[in-house]
C-alpha cells in the first residue's frame, strides 16, 4: 500500500506522469485536473472553445479538455498525443508538475523520457476496453507495458485510475473485476499491493471531487491521493554520490591556481573538510571549498557563494586540498561509505529498447553512465519480456522497438556503479549508437561483476 505522509510542507512539489494505452483518457484527465483546480486562464478556455479539432465536449467545461495538453497541431488533427507535454498546477497543499505521455506503442520512448523525471505514475485503465470474457479480465498490452516500464524505472508511487466508469453507470462489479486483473498484473511485475481509484475524467468523478455515483468507494479522490503522498527524496538517505561534470581551471601557471570540480550532487551531502574518495582511481582527498551554483567564470570562484556544506540536488563547484588527477566522469564518494559503488567492466541490466533498428550483438555502443561515457558491447540477451503474458520468453531474440529484456554488457573501461534498487542516479544508464548518435536504449543495473 502506498505510504502517506502526515506532513508535506517539506516536499511541496510532486512530479507525476500519466501512462496507459492510447485513448484511455490521459490528456482529458490532466485537463480535468487543471480545470477543476482553476488553473486555466479565461482566454485559454475561450480559445479552446473555438478550436476546430475538438473530439468531445464536456458538459461542465464546454470544451474538449484534452486539448489543454495536446499542443501540437498534428496532435489535434489526429486526436492523439505524440510528444510529452508538461503542465503545472497547484492546490493549497502542494504544487504539481504533470507529464502527459503518449499512449501509442511507437512513442513508448517518450514515456521513458517523461517517467525518468517523475516521482509518481498515474496509469489509466480504460474500463470500456478491458476484456471481461476471461478470468481474470484481460488488460490492454500497452497498459501492461507501461506498468512494467514505470516499475523498472523505479517510480516509488503508482496508482491505477480506472477511467470511463460512467459508461458502465459506475458499476461496482466492473471495478472489482478490473481490480482483480490489476492485482494479478502487479504480482507478475513485482509491484506492491496496488492502489485503484474509479474515475470519469470526462465528468470529473473522483478526480478532484468525490462522486455521489460511487457510494461503494470510500477511498480518496485522485487529487487527494496525490496531495498526501510521501515524496521526500530517497536520495537524501543515500551516501554521497557526486559525478564530476566539468573541471574548471583559472591559470595553470599561477601559484594560486584554482581548480574546481563542477557537477550536481545526486545523493547524500558533502561538507568542508570532509574526506572523499575519487573513483575509479580510489584516490583520497579533502574538501577545501564548496561553492553553490555555477561558480565558474573561466575558472574563477565567487567567494560570496562559498558554503560549509551542500546536499542532494545542489549544483556545486568543489575545490580539493590535494592536487590529484580528476576528470569528467569521475565520482566522489565518502571514505566511510559502507556500501560504495562497484568498479566493474561487466554488468547485468534490464533494458528498454527504443530504437527502430534491433539490438545487435556485433555492434559497439556507447554507454553513458552519470557523466561518464564508455564503449560497450552486449554479451548476451538472457530474457525478453512478453508484454501480453508478462512472462520472460525462454527463447530469446534481439530486442526490437519498445521491447524489454535482461541483458549482459561488457564495457571497455570500468564504471563505478550502484544497483538501480540502491541508487537510481548511479544505477541507470543509456546506450547510444556510435554510428548514428541515436539514444537506442535505457537501462537499469541489476547486478555487477567486481574487478
Amino acid at each position: 500500500m502506498t505510504q502517506v505522509s502526515k506532513n508535506t510542507t517539506h516536499q511541496n512539489v510532486v512530479r507525476f506522469i500519466t501512462a496507459g494505452s492510447v485513448d484511455d483518457g490521459k490528456s482529458t484527465l490532466i485537463g480535468r485536473l487543471l480545470f477543476d483546480t482553476k488553473s486555466i486562464l479565461v482566454d485559454q478556455l475561450e480559445s479552446l472553445a473555438k478550436t476546430k479539432h475538438a473530439r468531445v465536449t464536456s458538459a461542465d467545461a464546454g470544451v474538449d479538455l484534452a486539448l489543454l495538453t495536446d499542443g501540437l497541431e498534428a496532435e489535434r488533427e489526429q486526436g492523439i498525443t505524440i510528444d510529452v507535454a508538461y503542465r503545472y498546477f497547484s492546490t493549497p497543499k502542494r504544487k504539481f508538475i504533470v507529464a502527459d505521455a503518449p499512449g501509442h506503442e511507437q512513442y513508448t520512448r517518450n514515456l521513458v523520457t517523461g517517467a525518468s523525471q517523475s516521482d509518481v505514475a498515474v496509469i489509466l485503465v480504460d474500463a470500456s476496453r478491458v476484456d471481461f470474457n476471461s478470468t481474470p479480465a484481460t488488460l490492454l498490452a500497452q497498459t501492461k507495458r507501461h506498468a512494467a516500464i514505470v516499475y523498472l524505472l523505479g517510480l516509488r508511487h503508482i496508482v491505477f485510475a480506472v477511467n470511463k466508469m460512467d459508461l458502465f453507470d459506475f458499476d461496482e462489479s466492473i471495478f472489482n473485476s478490473i481490480t482483480t486483473a490489476v492485482t494479478e498484473l502487479s504480482e507478475k511485475i513485482g509491484l506492491p499491493k496496488p492502489t485503484l481509484i474509479p474515475i470519469s475524467a470526462l465528468l470529473g468523478a473522483n478526480v478532484v471531487k468525490a462522486s455521489k455515483d460511487t457510494p461503494w468507494y470510500s477511498g480518496p479522490t485522485l487529487l487527494e491521493w496525490l496531495e498526501c503522498l510521501d515524496t521526500s527524496p530517497q536520495s537524501e538517505k543515500i551516501a554521497l554520490r557526486f559525478p564530476v561534470q566539468y573541471v574548471a581551471r583559472q591559470d595553470g601557471s599561477a601559484s594560486d591556481d584554482f581548480r574546481g570540480y563542477l557537477g550536481q550532487i545526486e545523493s547524500g551531502s558533502i561538507h568542508k573538510g570532509q574526506k572523499i574518495r575519487v573513483l575509479p582511481s580510489n584516490t583520497e582527498a579533502t574538501v577545501a571549498e564548496i561553492y553553490l551554483g555555477n561558480q565558474s567564470n573561466r575558472g574563477q570562484s565567487t567567494a560570496n557563494n562559498a558554503v560549509e556544506s551542500a546536499k542532494t540536488g545542489d549544483a556545486v563547484a568543489i575545490r580539493l586540498l590535494e592536487d590529484i588527477d580528476v576528470s569528467r566522469g569521475c565520482l566522489f564518494i565518502s571514505t566511510d561509505d559502507a556500501t560504495p559503488p562497484t568498479l566493474s567492466k561487466q554488468i547485468s541490466a534490464d533494458l528498454c529498447w527504443l530504437d527502430s533498428e534491433p539490438l545487435s550483438l556485433s555492434r559497439k555502443y556507447a554507454l553513458q553512465h552519470t557523466t561518464n561515457t564508455v564503449g560497450a558491447k552486449v554479451k548476451e540477451i538472457r530474457q525478453v519480456l512478453d508484454v501480453h503474458t508478462l512472462s520472460h520468453a525462454s527463447s530469446t531474440h534481439p530486442l526490437k522497438t519498445n521491447e524489454i529484456g535482461k541483458i549482459d554488457l561488457v564495457l571497455q573501461k570500468p564504471i563505478a556503479a550502484d544497483l538501480f534498487t540502491q541508487s537510481q542516479a548511479t544505477g541507470a544508464f543509456i546506450l547510444i549508437d556510435e554510428a548514428t548518435n541515436h539514444t537506442v536504449a535505457a537501462g537499469m543495473i541489476r547486478a555487477t561483476t567486481p574487478l
